[in-house]
Formats: structure tokens, C-alpha cells, sequence
């Protein structure tokens, strides 16, 4: 059965605003709606993924998709929710961009089927690089007035004196997007624009210039800006961004990003960065909160993020690597570390480094002579007696045993572990 797109968005939280007659609209006939996506880096991140789920879910509802990758407005930028111009890009930067989130977008959205709702990329660099100033400025310019410009919210915070004021360029933004909304309903039959809230002007003046040049109705729906429950902005971390390509956050670093969301965050997010159904996603709340400790949310939404976005074995690897601090992992399973991986794992633990040299000496002499993990060699023979002493999670039995090249992981590192809790990571120089 297939499903009701408008209330499949509602339980879950993702509408913010919906024009009046898109209900209609998407009842009436498979509709075609577009999703604008900004191609200022060769991959997308988690800010995205709200709006990649939308097109999911319409897809998934039987309507057609686009992602219109906006190769020209990323040369401008749009002054929505910002208060400074932004770099701008070449061309040869925007099309390896644009392959790029082509590649993430079909791990997710079907492009390539025969079916009547295959989705399509698109480019908006290739129709506007046409267009002389001259013929943007009469075909277009003159059907929207600056008075109806000037009203909308993200002009009038730049007026107002929020970052250094507003260049022509930024100014004329609205008009572009418009344009791209005007171009798709001709070229595409696209009635229907979708993004997040802060897009409603943009989105609004689309309609706009559609009603006004063809005397045609156009829709919208927008998403709530995702923020975290303490009002901080979602998808940031210390290091920046939480990016779906594994060059620059690895599977285990996304997958500890979902592990350690707060139960309100999880609650919210289940609903949104998942597919998996109402009933499902209702027991699992329950179950959640009978046992909040078990963290069960932050387990399915890290299980099924790291699954969509990466694989089912990048995710096995991830929960194995995070087992290694926190369960009973292997010594196997720590020598199957990636070194990325390890460094990850073991960020933040003390670290100590040796010379090549100094390998072969006693376990003993490396702990309390070529590094500070014990303070005397009397007090690493004691624990190491007491059977609390581990070698990259091995027993040491016996503290006389020789530190070989063998032991090394990744071919230049130790663990070391003192009790359950405390580790220390010794790289081989």
C-alpha cells in the first residue's frame, strides 16, 4: 500500500509549514516536487539528510523526485539564515561536487529504474549559464518587484544590520531560486518545492513567478530546522561537521555521532532519519523509556544510519570497535583495526611513544622505564601478578615477557590496559 506522503511527514515531525492546496495536489495525480541541495563540498553531511529523507519518503509515497544540485546559486549564495557572503566555486569544483552527491543520493533514492517515478538530477548551472543579464533581467526581473522582495525575512534581517549588508548578488538569490522553480514546472511538470524552513521566501517567491508568468498554481512543504534539545545546532561537532563520506568521518566516528545523542534527541530523530514504521518506532519509545540506561534508541537510529549510509559490515565493524573500550572485545578484534579506526577508539586516552629500538625489551621496562604507565616496575610486577594487566587485550602473565615487532597492531602500536577502565595507546616510532 502507498502510503499518504503529507501524514507520513506529520507523525514524524517533518512538516513546518505546507501551502494551502498541496494535500490536493498530492492526492490528485503522482507529483513531481523538487529538493534544492547546495554543492559547496564533494559530500553531503547530516544537515542535509532531513531533507534527502523527504525526497525518500516522496518517492517511497509514489511521486517523482528531483535534486536539483544548485551549481549556480552555489556560485552566489543564498543569504538565508546567514549574515556573510560565502565562497564561491568554479566549475570544475561544482561538477566533481555534483558526482560526488550523486553517488550518496542513489545509495538512497532511485535514479536509475524504469519505473514512472525514477528520480532525476539536475544541475542549475546548465539552464542559467545561458541566460544574458539582459534576458534575466526582462524575462524574470520584471514580473517580481523589489517592494515584495524587500519583505521577506532573510532580506530584511541583512537591512537591518545583522553581518555586513547584502550585496545585489545575494539580493537577487530569491529571483534565481524562483527561476529554477519556474524552469522545473515547465521543463518537468515540478509543481511542488521542498526544504527546510528557512527556504520559505526562496520558496514562496517560486510560486510567485509561477503564477505570475503561466498563471499556474505551484506548492510547497518545509521542514523544521533540526536543532539539538539544548538549542545547539544539529550535526556539529567539536571536529566540525558529521559528513556521510567515510574520507571524512569514518563509519565508527558516525557511528558513535548516533550512539551518543540524548534520549530527547533520539526520540526526535528515530522518526526522522529512519524509515522504519510508526508501530515500530512507538514500541521501541516505550521500551526506551521503561529502560532509558539500555540507551535502545541511540542503538537502532546508530544501526540504521550507519547501515543506510555506509553498510551493514561498516556497521559490525563499528559496534566491534566500540565494544573494544566498553565490552569484552578480542585481542582479534582489535589487530582487525584500521589504524584511522584505532586512533579514533583510542582518542583521548594517554599516549606514550617509544623507539623502534627499545622493542624486545621486558613488558615491565616498557611500562615503568620506557614510559610512565606504572610509576615503579614493583607496582606493575604486583598488578600484573594480580592478573589485572592487559597487552592489546591479552593477559600479561608474566611481567619478564619480551615487547616484539609480533605484538605491534597496525604495525606501529600497543595497548596497554591497567584494570577494567584505564588504557593507554604506545606508538612504535
Amino acid at each position: 500500500m502507498i502510503k499518504d506522503f503529507v501524514k507520513e511527514l506529520q507523525w514524524r515531525g517533518m512538516i513546518h509549514t505546507i501551502m494551502p492546496g498541496t494535500e490536493e495536489q498530492l492526492n490528485r495525480e503522482m507529483t513531481t516536487a523538487y529538493l534544492g541541495i547546495d554543492p559547496t563540498a564533494d559530500s553531503l553531511h547530516i544537515g542535509h539528510l532531513v531533507g534527502v529523507m523527504i525526497l525518500k519518503h516522496l518517492q517511497m509515497c509514489g511521486h517523482r523526485p528531483i535534486a536539483l544540485i544548485g551549481g549556480a546559486t552555489g556560485m552566489i549564495g543564498d543569504p538565508s539564515g546567514k549574515s556573510q557572503e560565502r565562497n564561491l566555486l568554479d566549475e570544475k569544483t561544482l561538477r566533481h561536487n555534483q558526482e560526488a552527491i550523486k553517488r550518496q543520493l542513489s545509495k538512497l533514492i532511485d535514479f536509475d529504474s524504469d519505473a514512472p517515478n525514477a528520480a532525476i538530477l539536475v544541475n542549475n548551472y546548465d539552464w542559467v549559464k545561458n541566460y544574458s543579464f539582459l534576458d534575466f533581467a526582462r524575462e524574470i526581473g520584471k514580473c517580481i518587484t523589489v517592494n515584495y522582495m524587500m519583505a521577506k525575512d532573510s532580506v530584511k534581517k541583512r537591512f537591518n544590520g545583522e553581518g555586513d549588508g547584502m550585496s545585489f548578488t545575494e539580493f537577487t538569490y530569491q529571483l534565481l531560486q524562483g527561476n529554477d522553480f519556474l524552469h522545473l514546472f515547465q521543463e518537468y511538470d515540478c509543481k511542488m518545492q521542498l526544504g527546510g524552513s528557512d527556504q520559505w521566501g526562496n520558496i514562496t517567491t517560486g510560486t510567485e513567478l509561477i503564477r505570475r508568468k503561466l498563471d499556474k498554481e505551484a506548492y510547497a512543504i518545509t521542514c523544521p530546522l533540526i536543532t539539538k534539545a539544548d538549542g545547539t545546532k544539529f550535526g556539529k561537532t567539536e571536529s566540525g561537521n558529521v559528513w556521510l563520506d567515510a574520507r571524512y568521518t569514518s563509519p565508527y566516528k558516525f557511528y558513535q555521532f548516533w550512539l551518543n545523542v540524548s534520549d530527547e534527541d533520539a526520540e526526535r530523530y528515530i522518526k526522522i532519519f529512519t524509515l522504519l514504521d510508526r508501530e515500530t518506532i512507538e514500541t521501541l519509545t516505550a521500551e526506551h523509556k521503561s529502560a532509558p540506561h539500555l540507551r535502545l534508541l541511540q542503538k537502532t537510529l546508530a544501526k540504521e544510519l550507519t547501515t543506510m549510509i555506509h553498510s551493514r559490515q561498516e556497521y559490525e565493524k563499528a559496534v566491534e570497535a566500540s565494544q573494544i573500550l566498553f565490552g569484552g572485545a578480542t585481542s582479534e578484534a582489535l589487530h582487525r583495526l584500521d589504524e584511522q579506526t584505532l586512533l579514533q577508539v583510542f582518542e583521548g586516552v594517554p599516549q606514550f611513544s617509544i623507539a623502534g629500538s627499545d622493542l624486545g625489551c621486558a613488558f615491565v621496562d616498557l611500562c615503568a622505564e620506557k614510559t610512565q604507565i606504572f610509576p615503579s616496575k614493583g607496582e606493575c610486577r604486583k598488578m600484573v601478578q594480580g592478573g589485572g594487566v592487559s597487552l592489546n587485550k591479552e593477559k600479561v602473565a608474566d611481567p619478564m615477557r619480551s615487547v616484539t615487532e609480533q605484538d605491534l597492531i597496525a604495525g606501529k602500536y600497543l595497548i596497554v590496559q591497567k584494570g577494567k577502565k584505564n588504557y593507554y595507546l604506545v606508538t612504535v616510532r
